[in-house]
């Protein structure tokens, strides 16, 4: 893959998955922004353009598509929807269910002295409210509607027209839920526990960093993988 300015920050993902640890700590969205080409991220966000062509070059550089790992972009899509679903979707219910108290235990002890805590609290509540209905829509109504596309199986009977309508409205709550990201990380200084942090302090910002990490590979593998190749899918279908 040659990687140049109008190469889709998304693409570059999928074809070099290395790229998303780069790509995390420069604060360049490429799972709800993956469709924008690198040249105009950059220019948003005040990168220098060709010292990241550089570093995405030495990435490339005896890294095959092999090290990587499962290629998602070939493997069936009912396996790349189990592996969803048992790494991010359990990942996220399990750290919203452990970061909860955390969240609660640490305002309710610190709230005092870090005032900026009472915002995470309220985005984290708006986070885990939307985001524990999306998952449940995903497995109940859209998954199963992809397993059978995938296996050929009639489709009939969905409770929507075309997959394109259902994928719209899973990509619009992945925007909510990145904007909520954003503004966590804003607040907590990029997840950085303050000087006078105790060890719960320290394990929130901990959880929340990871739910932020695992979350951006989740929309990115939906949003860049599942959601095209399962409408490309029904298309054809269609066409038969």
């Amino acid at each position: 893959m040659t990687i140049t300015a109008e190469t889709r920050i998304g693409d570059i993902a999928l074809e070099l998955p290395q790229s998303m640890r780069l790509f995390e700590q420069r604060n360049l969205d490429y799972c709800c922004g993956g469709r924008r080409p690198l040249g105009e991220v950059c220019r948003e966000s005040g990168q220098d353009l060709d010292e990241l062509l550089g570093r995405l070059a030495s990435l490339q550089e005896g890294s095959g598509r092999a090290a990587a790992g499962q290629d998602w972009l070939s493997a069936p899509l009912s396996d790349l929807v189990a592996h969803i679903e048992a790494k991010h979707h359990a990942f996220t219910r399990d750290e919203l269910k452990r970061v909860a108290p955390l969240m609660e235990k640490v305002l309710q002890v610190h709230g005092d002295h870090h005032p900026e805590l009472e915002q995470v609290g309220e985005c984290f509540q708006a986070l885990a409210a939307d985001l524990l209905p999306h998952l449940e829509k995903e497995e109940q109504i859209l998954f199963p509607y992809i397993r059978a596309l995938d296996a050929s199986r009639p489709v009939g009977g969905a409770c929507f027209g075309r997959i394109q309508g259902p994928i719209q409205v899973m990509q619009a709550e992945h925007d909510q839920a990145g904007e909520l990201l954003r503004e966590i990380k804003a607040l907590t200084q990029d997840h950085t526990p303050p000087a006078d942090a105790c060890a719960s302090f320290r394990s929130l910002y901990m959880g929340l960093k990871a739910l932020e990490e695992d979350l951006h590979q989740h929309i990115h593998l939906e949003n860049n993988v599942l959601f095209p190749r399962a409408v490309a899918l029904e298309e054809a279908r269609s066409c038969r």
